[in-house]
């Protein structure tokens, strides 16, 4: 009786054992999933930025350009110092540049750089959200290990697997600075 009594005392401590093993195995493998989110967000945030930010100033140097293509045509058109052919190909050129930009009226175009600057600004702050988010997760994440590898009974078995404490993610103070976007589009 004695030795089935041990049998099973054995057998409840392998299984607690294990149960506890594979509590580590899954809470370490969390914190690396974590930072691997992160990780592909900042590369994410890496290749958005530039891409935007070049996008922009190409709209915004093709409105330039359009812009004072269609200032000058119409400086000409009201001259009147041009023939009936002239003026044929003036409207045609005319034409062919108002139906790449929309305008609006009011004497004024309606830049459409504009709606890329909002894209760019919903698109940066929609990465920043991401990443906001990755890094609570993170350190939850790491809480929840760290937790485990300090609290006993947890901590002999960590011990036992070689388990340390790991870090939470904390900001560099140059990285808490906004980021000057404006130095960007003179790049």
């Amino acid at each position: 009786m004695l030795l089935i009594g041990l049998g099973v005392l054995a057998v409840v401590l392998v299984l607690v054992y294990l149960a506890f093993y594979n509590t580590m195995i899954s809470k370490k493998n969390q914190v690396t999933n974590v930072f691997a989110t992160i990780d592909a967000l900042l590369k994410k945030r890496f290749d958005l930025i530039p891409n935007l930010i070049s996008s922009c100033q190409t709209y915004m140097n093709y409105e330039k350009g359009t812009l004072t293509q269609i200032t000058e045509l119409r400086t000409k058109a009201i001259s009147g110092n041009l023939s009936d052919d002239q003026k044929v190909d003036l409207e045609n050129q005319m034409t062919k540049l108002l139906g790449g930009i929309k305008i609006a009226f009011e004497n004024y175009p309606d830049l459409k750089a504009s709606q890329n600057f909002l894209q760019l600004q919903a698109a940066l702050n929609e990465v920043e959200e991401q990443i906001s988010a990755a890094r609570r997760a993170y350190n939850a994440s790491v809480t929840d290990y760290n937790n485990a590898v300090e609290m006993f009974p947890t901590n002999m078995i960590a011990s036992s697997m070689g388990l340390a404490q790991k870090k939470v993610f904390e900001v560099p103070e140059e990285e808490r600075k906004n980021v000057n976007v404006g130095e960007l589009f003179k790049k």
